[in-house]
C-alpha cells in the first residue's frame, strides 16, 4: 500500500511539472470561473482543474495546460488531452470578468472569496 501511495505522489509531482505557465498574452485566463454548472481554476503556472456538473452527471479535467490553440486551450499529458472551446475569450462586462468555455459563460471570482 506505501508503495501504491508513493508511487501516486511521484505521477502527481510529475503531472504538475508538465504545467506550461500562461503565456503573456492569455493571462487574463487566470483565475477561478464559474457558473452554476461549471468551475475552472486555471493558474498563472498553467495548471487546470475543471468540473461540470450536466443533468446529474459529473465530469472533471485535472492536469497541465499543454498549449493554447487560437483562443481555445488544451489540457492532459501526452496522447489523454481535452481541448476546452472558448467561444468568448476573457472580456470585462459590467464590471465583471467573463470568459465562454464549452458552450456555458463563466464569471471570474474575485480573489478572496
Amino acid at each position: 500500500m506505501r508503495k501504491l501511495l508513493w508511487l501516486f505522489a511521484v505521477c502527481c509531482l510529475l503531472l504538475a511539472g508538465c504545467a506550461k505557465p500562461l503565456p503573456p498574452e492569455k493571462v487574463a485566463y487566470a483565475g477561478q470561473w464559474r457558473s452554476p454548472t461549471m468551475s475552472l481554476l486555471i493558474t498563472e503556472s498553467g495548471n487546470v482543474n475543471y468540473k461540470r456538473v450536466d443533468g446529474g452527471m459529473s465530469k472533471s479535467v485535472n492536469g497541465p495546460l499543454q498549449a493554447f490553440e487560437g483562443d481555445n486551450f488544451v489540457v492532459g499529458v501526452g496522447p489523454v488531452k481535452t481541448t476546452f472551446v472558448v467561444s468568448m475569450p476573457p472580456h470585462e462586462d459590467g464590471g465583471a470578468w467573463k470568459m465562454t468555455v464549452d458552450g456555458v459563460e463563466l464569471t471570474r471570482v474575485p480573489p478572496g472569496e
